[in-house]
């Protein structure tokens, strides 16, 4: 059976207040995530059908919390709690000092990943 864990997961990095790490089994991406700071996730996911994150994913938060956006309301996801964030949902908060992981569709994550990762450089350009 197929097992990943953050100190062997082979891809990610270091992305500024974030630590990411993550593989792919069986068309899912597991990420095992550090936020060091605040982060505010709304610009990273503009140019998604709006403007929001389409991919579902499946987590547990180890420390921390954080928060997210729908069209009708908010729900934080603390630390001890597992969750489910369906699509259209907007990252307006991880707290700094929060560590989680996220089970996601590995196809639907990558498309997600490519608008997240233009924005980062149009942030850092600009």
């Amino acid at each position: 059976m197929p097992k990943v864990s953050k100190d062997t997961a082979t891809k990610g990095g270091e992305f500024g207040p974030v630590t990411d790490r993550s593989d792919e089994l069986e068309g899912y991406t597991v990420g095992f995530t550090e936020f060091h700071a605040d982060v505010d996730g709304t610009a990273l996911v503009k140019g998604l059908p709006d403007d929001r994150c389409q991919c579902p994913h499946w987590g547990y938060v180890f420390k921390g919390k954080l928060v997210f956006e729908y069209a009708d309301g908010e729900e934080t996801y603390e630390a001890g709690e597992a969750f489910y964030a369906p699509p259209g949902h907007v990252p307006v908060l991880h707290a700094a000092g929060t560590e989680l992981v996220m089970f996601s569709p590995a196809e639907e994550l990558r498309k997600t990943e490519e608008v997240i990762a233009k924005n980062m450089q149009a942030m850092q350009a600009g």
